[in-house]
């Protein structure tokens, strides 16, 4: 791989990781509705990429169930997470996507794994028990279930992603304007106080989801696509596991995030177990969303 992509890479991954910092404190400090901020960032998405929203044609249907998964979906119970997860372990539990997205692959797609593969899956989900159980981690239990619900809902998705014969600009503009129509009428009935919330902070929230829905999502996964095309997933996606190591850093310098020898044990043990199963072949499921399950 060149160094050149290596280097974007890099910064992608700062990228993501510094949208989970971004998401905490838009949730928390901010007092935003996670499932209106989840629908509000799918719509900045759907506004900038307007021109690539073609009709998928007679296969909306599992564009929208596959796309609203990778997208909105996972976004959504992730930010609900964040309510009471710090970053740091949100990054960690993250990391079950992979098992889980083999795991899936197994019952849906046939995947066959070998012992190699079967020891990955187990170490990396030891790894995110393990971070749970620490005394951080297992203070924020109830939010992690939520990030643990968006990682497999993630993953779920990954595993129908290569049914879907579109593009990626096309891909998120879809993922944007389905993920809006689920989340924006389930903000209304669930939550409360949105536009009052919006107002007192509204060009922080404004900066927030410009940063969310522009830089993240269409800026950083279009790159990361092009990387993709020039690159072997195999080796593209390991270097992502730089993404909750930055989120840690950034969790324990930004948000105050407590980080223990556990949870830096549990952290260890899951990322190497991710690492195992990405560097291994698959042919059933698309691997660039192996370790980060969402767009």
């Amino acid at each position: 791989m060149p160094v050149r992509d290596v280097l974007l890479l890099v910064v992608l991954c700062l990228i993501w990781a510094a949208n989970v910092i971004v998401s905490r404190i838009v949730v928390t400090d901010m007092a935003i509705p996670p499932l209106f901020y989840a629908a509000m960032r799918s719509l900045v998405v759907v506004v900038a990429l307007f021109p690539w929203l073609r009709w998928p044609g007679k296969d909306w249907w599992r564009v929208a169930l596959v796309t609203t998964s990778v997208s909105g979906g996972g976004f959504a119970l992730l930010f609900v997470g964040l309510q009471d997860a710090t970053p740091s372990s949100s990054a960690i539990v993250q990391l079950s996507g992979a098992p889980m997205t083999v795991l899936l692959a197994i019952v849906i797609l046939k995947e066959r794994v070998r012992w190699r593969r079967g020891i990955g899956i187990g170490m990396a989900l030891c790894g995110v028990l393990i971070a749970i159980a620490s005394p951080t981690g297992w203070e924020n239990s109830g939010g992690l279930l939520y990030v643990f619900a968006g990682a497999f809902v993630g993953a779920l998705g990954s595993v129908y992603l290569k049914t879907i014969d579109l593009s990626a600009l096309r891909l998120m503009a879809w993922a944007g304007f389905f993920s809006t129509m689920l989340l924006l009428p389930l903000s209304i009935l669930l939550e409360s106080a949105q536009i009052t919330s919006s107002f007192a902070v509204s060009w922080q929230l404004g900066g927030a989801l410009l940063f969310s829905g522009i830089v993240v999502s269409v800026f950083a996964h279009t790159l990361y696509f092009h990387i993709l095309q020039r690159n072997e997933a195999g080796i593209v996606a390991p270097i992502t596991l730089l993404t909750p190591i930055f989120t840690i850093m950034m969790g324990a310098g930004v948000t105050g995030d407590e980080v223990g020898w556990v949870m830096v044990a549990g952290a260890t043990l899951a990322a190497s177990g991710v690492l195992v199963i990405a560097v291994r072949p698959s042919s059933t499921f698309f691997k660039g969303l192996l370790i980060r399950t969402r767009i």
